[in-house]
């Protein structure tokens, strides 16, 4: 981890669960870190949760990754304030009831727009900063088993278009893996595919049905610090996370 010493991470939808886990984590790995969230009060006290003499590396900023307007706005701000972005951890998502064979096309459109096009605005930035400084920085996708394998919920078949959402993940990470490549970079891109996660998007209904097969968000920031600390000819493309017993 010696190489992203004050470097400059940033984390999506780290107002809560997996995102402020991963935000809180790296920043005791000694990175710089732009907290990321529509919720700007959470991630400042996320950011007071912190022992003091780490505060001063935590950067909340209110950003709907939805909005590709915001985003430019952010990372030209971090890019001013702090010289750039070394790491993106794309983790901001969200999910909504629903069949497709039904759903409201606003849903469906919060649901894409979120997990679809926002991955892809925050991509384009941090990598447009990457090149600029000619640095091997490292892209990291939250997917989801669900981007792999929809998953069969029995009669509650209403979570459908974040599957699709979460498939479009899986492919995007390939695509960018042979972009980066065709270009030429050291840009690594990895893809981090939890089971079911304890956190605020899913539904309580899960918890209660899977009982103590559920993951913590500290989990799958524990894989995000051991994809990014391989060496540098190392790439983790992808990473599955079960808790033991799942049947998914």
């Amino acid at each position: 981890m010696e190489r992203w010493s004050n470097r400059v991470a940033v984390v999506t939808g780290a107002s809560s669960g997996i995102g402020e886990a991963i935000a809180a984590d790296l920043v005791k790995a000694g990175l710089k870190v732009v907290a990321l969230a529509r919720r700007e009060d959470k991630v400042q006290e996320n950011r007071s949760k912190l022992p003091r003499d780490l505060q001063s590396k935590f950067y909340p900023r209110k950003c709907d990754v939805s909005s590709e307007a915001e985003v430019k706005a952010t990372f030209d701000w971090i890019e001013k304030t702090l010289g750039g972005v070394d790491i993106l951890v794309n983790n901001a998502g969200c999910s909504r009831r629903g069949m497709l064979l039904d759903m409201d096309t606003a849903d469906m459109d919060t649901v894409l727009n979120t997990n679809v096009k926002g991955l892809v605005y925050c991509i384009q930035a941090a990598y447009k900063s990457m090149k600029q400084r000619n640095f091997a920085g490292h892209i990291v996708h939250i997917n989801s088993i669900a981007g792999h394998k929809p998953i069969d919920m029995g009669k509650d078949i209403s979570f459908n278009i974040y599957a699709a959402s979460k498939y479009s993940v899986t492919a995007i990470n390939e695509t960018i893996r042979n972009e980066l490549r065709h270009l030429g970079t050291k840009i690594k891109t990895t893809s981090i595919s939890p089971g079911l996660v304890r956190t605020e998007i899913a539904p309580k209904i899960f918890f209660d049905s899977f009982e103590e097969k559920v993951l913590n968000p500290e989990d799958i920031s524990q894989a995000v610090l051991y994809a990014i600390s391989t060496p540098p000819h190392v790439q983790i493309h992808e990473i599955t996370i079960k808790p033991v017993g799942e049947h998914f």
